[in-house]
């Protein structure tokens, strides 16, 4: 059984300033850039604390993680940080724009707790693998603040609709909190207090299977910290946004694959070999592209190299899904990337976004783009509730989920 429960999170109060000056989006989506602007907005913007500055003199008893609980703790007491009164759940609504088609859609939600459990437990499920660089840092700054400060998106079946409609019920007052993040989603949330509306909620989702959409790594590193700490009951629990996967708003989004570094590399060789596999067609623009994307079967693909754009089509029906078979084929049977080289991004990059993908191989920045189709929300159901995993970065869940909005403190 799912079990969901309210909680008493920390929140952004009036005097830390405006809550768009303090929220981020996930640490590791924060790129250098961004978190030079995070750092400027607002003295308490929370990237202190996710992903401070690493100092040459850090040593074993301080260091980014010993700042970071510094942090966390000052905050606290100085009221920038409030710990709600009563047990809560929040709506959490995200209205967006897709990129690259423009349109218009509303995402529904809830933030609470769910249960930290071992995969083979039936009750949370994975769909990707993950890396152990990424869980390691987490389980430091997890270690040293006791806190989770993002939620793991988290999606569960629901065709009926009926959690929704209860979550609908509460956001017909104005919400409580409203931020526009830097890619212009907004994010409201209303605080849902009343204990009726909390156990409807809470016995509806008692059935559901839960399956992690992003969040892995922050998932693993809580399941690795209550192994640690047996006798901290709150420490088997963690803070997750709940969205419906028959919702509407849900949204994926392609991760495009940029190929680099590789020695001797021969696009005419290359084409050659592929061939062998794929039937490979010549296409004029990106238009063409995803028109003929349209209604094609499992293996259809595309390939940018230099100014050319390829149609890459599976010449034998597979049940694999389009990533899987990038990855198994045609990055590593065909150009020999092992699976070490793209745990470790040694060849391998990746980009959101297909114009950006096809302008990289244009300028000679990649060798070779592999451009995809998002996975459909079905296939990441069949894969994950089977017990499967896809590769790294199969799905891309958009808009991601803001961090900070709650903050959870496992041992209060």
């Amino acid at each position: 059984m799912a079990k969901i429960f309210p909680f008493q999170p920390y929140r952004y109060g009036p005097r830390a300033g405006r809550l768009s000056e303090l929220v981020t989006q996930p640490y590791d989506k924060i790129s250098p850039e961004m978190r030079a602007r995070y750092l400027a907005l607002n003295p308490h913007n929370l990237v202190r604390i996710i992903l401070g500055e690493r100092l040459p003199a850090d040593d074993s008893k301080t260091n980014v993680y010993t700042r970071a609980a510094g942090y966390l703790n000052d905050w606290m007491a100085r009221g920038m940080l409030v710990r709600d009164e009563e047990p809560c759940l929040f709506a959490y609504f995200q209205d967006f724009c897709v990129p690259d088609t423009g349109e218009r859609l509303s995402r529904r939600g809830f933030i609470g707790l769910g249960p930290v459990e071992d995969y083979n437990a039936g009750v949370v499920y994975r769909h990707e693998q993950t890396l152990s660089g990424p869980k390691q840092d987490r389980l430091e700054l997890l270690r040293h603040t006791h806190a989770h400060f993002g939620q793991i998106f988290i999606l569960y079946p629901d065709p009926k609709r009926t959690v929704d409609g209860l979550l609908e019920e509460c956001s017909q007052a104005p919400p409580g909190e409203v931020v526009v993040d830097e890619y212009g989603a907004e994010h409201r949330l209303w605080k849902i207090s009343d204990p009726a509306r909390i156990s409807a909620i809470r016995d509806l989702m008692a059935d559901k299977k839960l399956l992690i959409a992003d969040g892995h790594h922050r998932y693993e590193t809580a399941l690795a910290f209550r192994n640690e700490n047996p006798g901290l009951a709150g420490a088997a629990r963690v803070m997750m946004t709940f969205v419906n996967m028959y919702s509407p708003g849900l949204k994926i989004l392609a991760t495009h694959r940029l190929v680099s570094g590789l020695e001797n590399f021969d696009a005419e060789q290359f084409l050659i070999r592929v061939s062998q596999t794929f039937q490979v067609d010549e296409v004029a623009s990106p238009e063409e592209l995803q028109s003929r994307w349209q209604g094609a079967g499992r293996g259809t693909l595309g390939a940018a190299i230099g100014g050319e754009l390829y149609l890459l089509r599976l010449r034998e029906p597979s049940e694999k899904l389009d990533v899987p078979i990038l990855h198994d084929v045609l990055l590593g049977n065909v150009l020999g990337i092992s699976e070490e080289a793209v745990r470790a991004e040694k060849n391998l990059h990746y980009v959101r976004g297909l114009d950006k993908a096809i302008e990289a191989a244009r300028r000679r920045e990649a060798q070779i783009a592999f451009l995809l189709r998002p996975t459909a929300i079905e296939d990441v159901a069949r894969v994950s509730f089977s017990g499967g995993v896809m590769p790294q970065k199969s799905t891309d869940f958009y808009p991601k989920l803001l961090s900070g909005l709650t903050i959870y403190k496992v041992d209060e």
